[in-house]
Order: C-alpha cells, then structure tokens, then sequence
C-alpha cells in the first residue's frame, strides 16, 4: 500500500477518488447507544447514587458522597503553583493570548429609534451555567480547558463547572493548573456519559447548566447528542483535519510536518497537501518517507496517510482554492508566497493559516484563536467556538402609540390572511379610533 495517496486534479476520475477520499460517516455503535441511553436515564432518576455507582465502576473510584468528587478552588491553585516554571510561563502566556483574541469577539446590547419613536434592537446576555468536559486518564489537554474556559468568561458565564474523570484517583496537574488560569468556577472528578448526564440534568451535587462544551470518547459524544435540546452543546467533532495549499517555495520538511501534525491525532485524521508543482510534490513525499520513522506516533500518522490522506497535483492556485472550498477543512494552511492575496478566495475553513511560519500548531496552543473547529466539511455553515456561543441574544421591540398606527394594520392584514383572527384583533385593539 502507498503511504500516501497521489491524485491529479486533470484526471477524468478525481472527482470520483477525492469524493471516495473525504467519505466519513461517523459510526453510530448500537452498544454506546444503547449503554447512553441507560447511563442517562439513570442519572436523570436516581442523581448523585448513580453517578457514584458509575465513577466507582468506571474510574474505580470509592467515595461515600459525590461532594468529595469536588476539587476546590485551592487545589488547583497549588496544581498552577506546582508547575515548574517554565510550563507555568507557556500556560499563563497561552491564556493571556487567547483572552485577548476573543475579547474582540464580544458583543453588546443596541437599539435604534424609528421616526415615530418605536424603539428596536437585540438585546445580548452571557448563558448563565455552562459545562466543561475535559478528557481525563493519560490524556492531558490544558490547551483544550483554555480554549473552553477563556471565552465563557469573556462572555461573562456566571458560572463554569468543569468535569474530567480521574481513574484510579490521579488527578492532572497541569489539567487543573490551566482551570485556574481559564477561571473554572468548580470542578468535579467524574467523566463519561455520566458526567454528560450530571450536568444535563442535575444532581445533588452537580448544578444542572445550560450548555456543555468540550472534547471527548465515543461516549460522551453519544450522550451529548441525546442531551441536546436539554442543553445546548457546542458541536460532535469528527477526526482532526488539515490542509494545506503551497506554491512549493516553503521547505518541503516543514510542509510534511505539518501534515504529521494533524496525522498523528489517530488514524482517522485527514491531512492533505495541494500543489501545482508536481516536482515539490516528490519532494514532500519523500521527505514523508524519510521523517516518518523519527515520529514517536509513526504507526498511526503512517495508518492516516495512507488512509485518508494525499498529494493532489492541480492546475493552479486559483483551482486549489475552489477545491479547498469544496473540502471545507477543519485547518487550512496558505503556505505561498502570496497568502494574502489568496485570502478573499477562501470561504470555507475552520481557521486559516497565512504564510510559511504559520503552522497549524501555533493555532491549537498559544496564537490566540481557538482550536475548536468544524470538522468533516461543517466548515461550509458552522464557526470556530467563540464568545459567541456562550451569548445569547433577545429581540428588543418597544412600538410608540404612533408605530402602532403604522404596525397595526399591516400585522391585521397578514393574520388575517393566517387565518389568525385573535392575532389580527390584538393589532387592531391599539389603533385610534377616530
């Protein structure tokens, strides 16, 4: 099996091999499904008994009130001191940057006045309560709380209650350290559909919020599909993706790392160079060839190449554009001489990344924008995570006695043609009678 797949733009059959590329459905495993469906029901009824009964099971983890699941605030504050100093620096200068970033992202309350004094606008306020699911066990993603946390507090969210399982009772220094930073209201050691359902529904012990964000298994993803509606949820992310347009003027070394980057995250991830420079093509395939056995992960960057990745020859840059609008990738990287100039012909991406130095791993820890992404082409009608989605926004409508006058008869006359007379009626109530 080639390493990694070769496509030609030109051919008669590349619509065919790249519709056949980007296939992916996420599987729906009928024993996740059903093992949700019953963890939730019995968090939705039985509460704090069968969350303990669940963190015993699953994380082996004893305790007799579900109140000692709870880390205090004072705990990860030790967790941020403990850190050695060069960590702590990376961590605090990573959230400073994100901070920054989304502060621009907020936005306010406006109103406008009409002539006749009818006052309209919208009305923007912060969710009250949001949950936070942090993956847990060997996994240790600090990046991932900043990115959640960071831009629920710059909304202004009262409250964030993160949850991350803690098997065998280990807890995560650096996990907790960037709760500190990110402004993590309470944290609780529970994960799982269990820690889904705790915070859909309430307990005890768990306030019940109004949206859950972050990362996790197969099934926190299930069970946060079946919450949906209960909360709202920020999105099922698929496999992680990147792809790249190059002119063949950056260091093909650096081009194959970055298709390593999102590679090595399992062997579902998509990564996929496009290049009108056939001959840069060789070169970045052969320094796959060459990098690829110094990867500490190689076996499943080599498994995600051959996979679901290629090296697609097309005619030019302005074709490469139409493709990638076509992809809609979770990361995009304009590695050409002329980035900026391609950037108004971009229109569907997760983030984009401009020129050489931009590589898609600045993005996931410390530039600044989040790197929470739509995946699996969603790019084409969804955003990155932002204060945005911790925002709420209200219709303003307050109609002068005058505005009445000009409102009333247009609204009766559309209720009417409804078939909605009470409608038409409460409209017509409030016109002067002369």
């Amino acid at each position: 099996m080639s390493l990694i797949h070769r496509l030609n733009s030109q051919s008669a059959q590349f619509d065919a091999e790249l519709r056949t590329l980007l296939a992916y459905e996420a599987s729906e495993d009928a024993s996740i499904e059903h093992a949700c469906a019953e963890i939730l029901h019995r968090i939705q009824h039985e509460g704090d008994t069968a969350l303990l009964d669940y963190t015993q099971r699953f994380d082996r983890l004893s305790v007799d009130q579900a109140s000692a699941l709870e880390i205090s605030k004072e705990e990860l504050v030790a967790a941020l001191n403990s850190l050695p100093a060069e960590q702590r620096q990376a961590l605090e200068q990573a959230a400073e940057r994100v901070r920054r970033y989304h502060e621009h992202q907020r936005t306010e309350t406006w109103t406008y006045t009409e002539a006749d004094g009818t006052v309209l606008g919208q009305q923007v306020t912060a969710l009250d309560r949001v949950g936070l699911y942090v993956p847990g066990g060997k996994a240790a993603y600090p990046s991932s709380v900043l990115m959640n946390a960071i831009p629920a507090k710059v909304a202004g969210v009262a409250e964030l209650i993160m949850v991350t399982p803690t098997p065998d009772g280990i807890r995560n220094p650096i996990v907790l350290a960037a709760a500190a930073l990110g402004g993590v209201d309470r944290v609780f050691t529970i994960g799982g559909a269990q820690a889904v359902g705790a915070l859909a529904y309430g307990t005890d012990t768990i306030p019940a919020v109004d949206k859950i964000v972050g990362p996790g298994n197969a099934y926190v993803a299930a069970a946060k599909r079946r919450v949906f509606g209960v909360v709202g949820i920020d999105m099922i992310a698929g496999p992680s993706e990147i792809l790249i347009i190059s002119d063949g003027s950056a260091p093909a070394d650096w081009v194959a790392m970055d298709l390593f980057s999102q590679a090595e995250h399992d062997e579902l991830a998509q990564a996929i160079l496009l290049c009108p420079d056939a001959d840069f093509l060789d070169q970045v395939e052969a320094a796959i060839e060459r990098l690829l056995p110094t990867m500490p992960r190689a076996d499943i960057i080599r498994r995600s190449l051959s996979g679901r990745g290629a090296l697609i020859h097309v005619r030019d840059l302005d074709e490469a554009c139409k493709i990638s609008n076509h992809i809609a990738p979770e990361h995009l990287e304009v590695s050409t001489q002329n980035a900026q100039e391609l950037l108004s012909k971009i229109r569907h991406a997760g983030a984009i990344f401009l020129g050489p130095y931009s590589s898609e791993s600045l993005g996931d820890y410390c530039a600044g924008p989040n790197h929470v992404l739509p995946t699996a082409r969603t790019a084409r009608f969804s955003s990155p995570l932002g204060v945005y989605d911790f925002q709420k926004r209200s219709s303003i409508i307050q109609v002068s006695e005058s505005g009445a006058q000009t409102l009333g008869p247009i609204a009766a006359t559309l209720a009417q043609g409804e078939g909605l007379y009470a409608h038409a009626a409460s409209a017509q109530f409030r016109l002067n009678q002369s």
